[in-house]
């Protein structure tokens, strides 16, 4: 498919909104990741160390003693809980369009990426608050969107792990259907809070944070034997100590592979019987959480039964969504739109 003609007035656009980490790409060349997190100062304090009543991403997260934090993105999809996570959500996406660059005549046409199963009413919910910033804007499911980036359109199987959730999704040749996608309400954060509660056991003294158990997961996380112990500096009553949390960690990480070795068997069965060895042959590992050491080795082994399983891993898991979203927007006019997601503006 060739790229669509564009104006010097337009400026296409892809998204990958996540629960933790939200990246933009655009036609330009831009590539951003930024942090889902919008802050609010606490008070007069706040406001004035901060020079500013609203602060979004890793700032945030730097000052938030004196602020009151909004993670908008609940299980990779907009909170419907109150009007300030719609507020933060609003200031989010605005910040992350501004990475854009966009000129102050441009319009913004935007491919964005959400969980597999998200609802049609989050759906719209997003939509809406792309009014303000976008003159026209698509939702796509994520695995999709990569799938798109990756031209791996047909007998290939997609897992994303994100922060929020795990999506797969079953590449037939078409437009995936609802059947053909799951959403897996496990993913980082959910191995962040086993972690965290793991470690608890095992030192009562520790102090864990959601924020820093992240840190260590990312830096560290695994899946099988281990090929070196994961000895972390931990404070123990206040004090800095060596822990061994080696054994946590693989237990965390481990927790998430049961389901999605469940919802693989259940995809696969979805292809025709012909294409079900290409599929098995033909397994990518996306989104931030396919970086664990050993998860493409433990899927192959969980699925050995069917036959030769490949399983690889994105070249650029921060973007490969983003970048899948943009190539989708260039390349289909946006008259079809309609066609492949959820569509307003235009």
């Amino acid at each position: 498919m060739q790229a669509q003609k564009s104006s010097d007035k337009q400026l296409f656009v892809g998204i990958d909104l996540g629960t933790s980490r939200t990246s933009i790409v655009s036609r330009r060349g831009v590539r951003t990741m930024v942090r889902s997190v919008v802050g609010y100062p606490k008070d007069i304090i706040g406001v004035k160390i901060l020079n500013s009543t609203v602060v979004v991403g890793q700032e945030a997260l730097d000052n938030h003693p004196y602020l009151s934090l909004h993670f908008p993105l609940a299980d990779g999809v907009l909170k419907e809980t109150s009007e300030k996570d719609e507020q933060a959500a609003r200031e989010l996406l605005r910040h992350v369009i501004r990475c854009a660059e966009p000129q102050a005549d441009e319009q913004v046409f935007g491919v964005l990426g959400v969980p597999a199963r998200a609802s049609l009413f989050n759906r719209s919910q997003l939509l809406k608050i792309t009014e303000e910033t976008m003159t026209m804007a698509m939702v796509v499911s994520e695995p999709f969107m990569v799938a798109y980036g990756l031209d791996k359109l047909k007998n290939s199987l997609i897992i994303d792990i994100g922060a929020g959730t795990t999506d797969i999704c079953a590449m037939k040749g078409t437009v995936p259907s609802h059947n053909d996608q799951v959403t897996l309400l496990k993913g980082g954060n959910y191995i962040d809070e086993v972690f965290s509660h793991a470690v608890a056991e095992s030192y009562p003294d520790v102090q864990m944070t959601r924020f820093l158990a992240q840190k260590i997961k990312d830096k560290y996380g695994f899946v099988g034997e281990p090929t070196q112990e994961v000895v972390v500096s931990l404070r123990s009553n206040g004090k800095p100590l060596l822990h061994d949390v080696t054994r946590e960690l693989r237990f965390a990480c481990e927790t998430i592979i049961p389901d999605i070795l469940e919802s693989l068997e259940t995809l696969v069965a979805g292809f025709d019987p012909e294409d079900q060895a290409e599929a098995l042959n033909n397994i990518v590992l996306a989104g931030g959480g396919c970086n664990m050491i050993g998860l493409d080795t433990a899927l192959a082994e969980g699925l050995k039964e069917y036959g030769k399983v490949h399983v690889t891993r994105v070249a650029d898991p921060d973007f490969a969504g983003a970048a899948g979203a943009l190539k989708l927007a260039t390349e289909l006019p946006t008259e079809y739109w309609n066609q492949v997601g959820d569509v307003i503006g235009g």
